[in-house]
């Protein structure tokens, strides 16, 4: 492989939601850190790249989306490299790096990723450092942040090999493979002179004592063996932005209906939404979702400003630039020019978990010596125990960090570097355009974060402001989770709580159907519905009666998990949806394995998509009397076939 002289590199990425993009912009802004040159490109810019002569390292960045599918930017380019006349050695040239982004309350755990690193290694590309999987059902950072540490040795190795002896050629003529480097964190000791301060940092007696008094680890403190410990922590972030504030929108929808679908005792409190995008000729099917763009809290926002003394200048134009000599990239959700309070509302994740480096940087603009030696245990090794307890599980914010450490003032400069961007949330239709032409529904249970040590109480950020209010909205298109073209073809629906939404789009599309092809066979329709209690969460209730009353819905089948026992004595059984589809298991298995049927799954991932999942391979393993390894074969046919579909969130 020709080596170039200059440390450059290529960053190539594949992102659905913008996770991807994200991760893949934070490691070229970093690399000139670590004396790296980065170009970067997203998949779908074929013209801006070439893979089949690339004489650079690469680095991947690959999300995953829908039922393990490469995101739509990198389809392009997954059929290009699946062409099956390409040579066994087409990429022998190749060397690259892949970080694969997945979550495992989802099936087929970063098969993105794993597609185009499979593929990659078939046409005889070699690793120079070894593939991350990276797992959003438990915390990207946790592996993503040690993953980007370890990237830069591994380039180094990379480009030191290259100088020396052209990647050192063995014994058979061929390149060595460098897939075993491990991940090696960059780190300093705080036992060591500080280089930006000149001094050597430790614990001091009193700090000491007084963390001794309490013997409860805490976001604010420590107990011992880690207070007395030496740390090893990440390398200070360099900064790369100056923020200038001078003297000196987003496209709404209306609310036309909002009902609360549950009892006021109820254990969640569901909204159903109808907007009125009739202006905006938003065209959808049932089964699409829709992204909303909900702004961060106002009274958030106007804390931040008053803890960071800037107030007085929210209505300032914001100016962004590069430091003098930076090689990285101002973030192009920061907008030139929009105001500093615009900014902070809508295009900053205030919100998000503050990562280590993140809170590597606020250790440095915190001038009390006990609050920044917290802050510095807990973004190093030793307190990842702490960091995983009292930030990321905790749900901590940036605003939570200050209020616990208050003499932190980070610049504004920090900020625009470490928050990510404000990402939309996503939510299903929960109606047709047939039915209700102009218009689009959703319904959603409000998240609640209750009161505990490290925050206050407070509403999840979209649910919360969408009981309230509602700002932009983008049609999120689904390729698959529409009712099937073919009339006849039967369909089993599986939502529980508000996974039953996009259901109701399908049955309101049914109805229409069968009014206007009277003629027509239509094949049957069953849901499997479940929620706490039947007289203070069954969502949609009269108008799943009127549908199985009318002959829209063939089949409906619910349960009630928490309601007590009735009159005689009998508790309500089955509990929960997977229990009722093992009741019908005959006719489950008659519908997808003789008529050819389809199965759609809608709600929480974390349980119960993989408890249906794991009655769908009983059901089939007990009909065609076939051990668990071949059923899970016949459940990938259904996935591959398009006929078990799922839409399913943690």
């Amino acid at each position: 492989m020709p080596c170039e002289v200059a440390a450059r590199f290529l960053i190539l990425y594949g992102s659905q939601h913008g996770q991807a993009q994200s991760i893949a912009e934070e490691i070229c802004q970093q690399a000139a850190e670590h004396g790296f040159t980065a170009d970067i490109s997203c998949l779908s810019n074929q013209h801006k790249y070439n893979v089949d002569h690339e004489i650079r390292p690469v680095v991947f960045v690959v999300s995953t989306t829908g039922d393990g599918d490469p995101p739509d930017t990198a389809q392009k380019f997954v059929r290009k490299i699946k062409n099956k006349s390409l040579a066994h050695d087409h990429f022998s040239h190749l060397r690259y790096a892949l970080l694969a982004l997945g979550d495992t309350n989802y099936a087929n755990f970063c098969n993105g990723g794993k597609t185009i690193d499979s593929r990659l290694q078939q046409l005889g590309a070699k690793h120079f450092y070894a593939t991350g999987h990276a797992d959003d059902g438990t915390g990207l950072e946790v592996v993503v942040d040690p993953w980007i540490e370890g990237l830069w040795d591994a380039l180094k190795k990379m480009f030191s090999n290259c100088t020396q002896d052209n990647y050192h050629k063995n014994a058979s003529g061929q390149e060595k493979n460098k897939s075993d480097l491990e991940v090696d964190l960059h780190l300093l000791k705080l036992s060591e002179v500080d280089s930006q301060k000149g001094k050597t940092i430790t614990s001091d007696s009193s700090d000491v004592e007084t963390l001794f008094t309490a013997l409860v680890a805490s976001l604010k403190q420590s107990v011992p063996p880690l207070s007395e410990s030496v740390l090893n922590v990440p390398a200070l972030p360099a900064s790369y932005l100056e923020v200038h504030l001078e003297q000196g929108s987003t496209e709404r929808v209306s609310i036309s209906k909002a009902v609360q679908c549950t009892q006021d005792d109820a254990v969640k409190t569901a909204i159903l939404l109808e907007l009125d995008i009739s202006e905006q000729n938003i065209a959808y099917q049932p089964g699409d979702a829709f992204d909303i763009l909900c702004p961060n809290r106002a009274s958030e926002v106007e804390e931040l400003l008053l803890r960071l003394d800037l107030q007085t200048q929210k209505n300032c134009a914001v100016q962004v630039n590069l430091l003098k000599n930076s090689t990285a990239k101002v973030p192009l959700h920061i907008p030139q020019n929009g105001s500093l309070q615009f900014i902070l509302t809508w295009c900053l994740e205030i919100r998000s978990a503050p990562k280590k480096a993140f809170v590597r940087a606020l250790a440095d603009f915190t001038q009390n010596g006990s609050e920044k030696r917290r802050l510095l245990e807990l973004c190093s090794k030793e307190g990842s125990a702490d960091y995983n307890s009292f930030v990321r599980d905790a749900n901590v914010c940036l605003l939570d960090l200050l209020r616990a450490f208050p003499s932190c003032l980070p610049p504004l400069s920090l900020l625009f570097e470490h928050l990510p961007k404000l990402q939309p949330r996503a939510y299903s239709a929960a109606s047709s355009s047939l039915q209700h032409p102009g218009k689009v529904n959703f319904v959603f249970n409000v998240v609640e974060f209750p009161a505990r040590p490290e925050h206050p109480a407070r509403t999840g950020l979209c649910t919360g402001w969408l009981a309230d209010h509602v700002s932009s909205i983008l049609p999120r298109p689904s390729s698959t989770f529409h009712l099937p073209a073919d009339l006849s073809i039967p369909v089993v629906m599986v939502g529980p709580g508000t996974g039953v939404a996009p259901f109701i789009g399908f049955l309101e599309q049914r109805e229409k159907e069968r009014e206007a092809n009277q003629e027509a066979t239509f094949g049957e329709t069953w849901l499997f519905f479940g929620c706490r209690h039947k007289d203070k969460d069954f969502l949609f209730r009269e108008e799943l009666e009127r549908f199985a009353h009318n002959g829209t819905l063939s089949h409906l089948i619910v349960c009630f998990s928490r309601d007590e026992p009735d009159a005689a004595g009998t508790v309500n059984s089955p509990t929960y949806v997977q229990h009722n589809l093992r009741l019908h298991a005959k006719n489950v298995a008659s519908i997808l394995l003789k008529d050819k049927g389809c199965l759609y799954v809608c709600g929480d991932g974390k349980n119960m998509a993989k408890d249906v999942n794991d009655t769908l391979l009983e059901i089939i393993g007990n009909k065609l009397q076939i051990d668990i390894l071949d059923a899970m074969k016949i459940v990938a046919g259904l996935r591959e076939e398009k006929r078990y579909l799922q839409d399913i969130w943690s």
